[in-house]
């Protein structure tokens, strides 16, 4: 999916981000970002081990 975006896009996306929210807000943004996303990999994780175990018994 983000291949397709390419290097110009994504510097495109970082200035208006960094309009939008100013450079003060913009770590706070990416450590819940990454929190996000870490509990959704988590969440993931666990789903498909519960349905491996459910289809095994």
């Amino acid at each position: 999916m983000l291949s397709s975006i390419g290097i110009p896009g994504l510097i495109l996306i970082f200035i208006l981000a960094l309009i939008l929210f100013g450079p003060s807000k913009l770590p706070e943004l990416g450590k819940a970002f990454g929190t996000t996303l870490k509990e959704f990999k988590n969440s993931a994780r666990e789903w498909t081990e519960d349905s491996e175990k459910t289809k095994g018994s």
